[in-house]
């Protein structure tokens, strides 16, 4: 790939952290911090990148333990972020292959955003979730008068019950990315059926006519489709490894795959997007392929371990 342009400004993540408590099949439970907007952000933090997340929790056990694990992440904090009445808990149940289904207690808000250039990336609960998606959405579309956005819809089923609505709301945040990353669990719920990879190219171009560049398609061991800028599809292969546990495996993978779009200067101010526009597949690809590279080390262990540079085999940042 291509050496970085110049130093890229800071990425503002905006969404939900909270507690995951783990269940394991032996009965067992583990508490740890998550968040998919958290992981990300942390995962961009341990791949070098600067990084700031705006969220909502509280004052409380939880809420300290969220903000010491993002401070020795070097994530910053939006001010604001820690006035929730009470820290969110999600539980998440493993089956006998380590996957996990998740329960949510949850509110949430977006604290007031500072003024920003660069690339922003939201995903998940924090959204969708009213009223703090709606402020999401608006962020989103401000975003892209500064800079680039990602999205990755990350759907939660016990969440949004009405699958035509939340069809419309997560193609109204597709609309205003730049950069969709989903899952086939979340293109199979919305489509209310399986889908084969046809079926999952089918919609990465149905999506992509709503104004995106990249689109890519998560499909766990069997790794990831993308649809490049230039419209051509592509698949790179899942990475072998013995799974412990897929919590924070998406998120993983979106920050990996961010990760290496910002070394190269194809994500950050406007520029950054007419780069985006114009790049080779190859340097797509390879960030996509460190995204899968990335989860791979996240499911070998419990938890959503976000892996560093060091662990990916990529050079530091200069």
């Amino acid at each position: 790939m291509a050496a970085r342009r110049s130093a890229p400004s800071r990425t503002l993540v905006i969404g939900e952290s909270l507690i995951d408590v783990v269940r394991t099949p032996d009965g067992s439970s583990t508490r740890h911090v998550g968040g998919s907007p958290l992981n990300v952000a942390v995962g961009l933090a341990r791949l070098d990148h600067r990084v700031s997340l705006a969220t909502y929790f509280g004052r409380d056990e939880g809420g300290a333990a969220i903000g010491a694990h993002v401070s020795d992440a070097g994530v910053d904090l939006v001010p604001g972020s820690d006035r929730a009445e009470d820290t969110t808990v999600a539980t998440a149940t493993l089956d006998e292959q380590g996957r996990a289904e998740y329960t949510f207690d949850i509110a949430w808000r977006v604290p007031e955003l500072p003024e920003r250039t660069g690339h922003l990336h939201t995903g998940s609960i924090g959204a969708l979730l009213r009223p703090g998606g709606v402020d999401v959405l608006a962020a989103m579309g401000g975003g892209r008068r500064v800079g680039t956005v990602s999205y990755d819809p990350n759907i939660r089923p016990s969440l949004v019950r009405d699958r035509g609505a939340t069809l419309g709301e997560v193609e109204r945040r597709v609309a205003v990315s730049d950069v969709v990353k989903a899952s086939d669990d979340d293109l199979e719920w919305l489509a209310g059926r399986p889908l084969d990879e046809q079926g999952l190219t089918d919609w990465l171009h149905g999506w992509r006519d709503l104004g995106p560049t990249v689109l890519v398609c998560t499909r766990g061991a069997k790794g990831a489709l993308a649809l490049l800028p230039s419209g051509r599809t592509v698949t790179v292969p899942g990475a072998g490894v013995e799974v412990a546990d897929t919590v924070g495996a998406g998120d993983s993978f979106m920050a990996g795959m961010l990760s290496a779009l910002l070394d190269v200067g194809l994500l950050g101010g406007p520029e950054a997007r007419s780069r985006l526009r114009k790049a080779k597949g190859a340097a797509v690809t390879a960030a996509v392929t460190r995204g899968v590279d990335a989860s791979a080390r996240t499911v070998a262990r419990l938890g959503a371990h976000a892996p560093s540079r060091a662990d990916l085999g990529i050079a530091p940042l200069r």
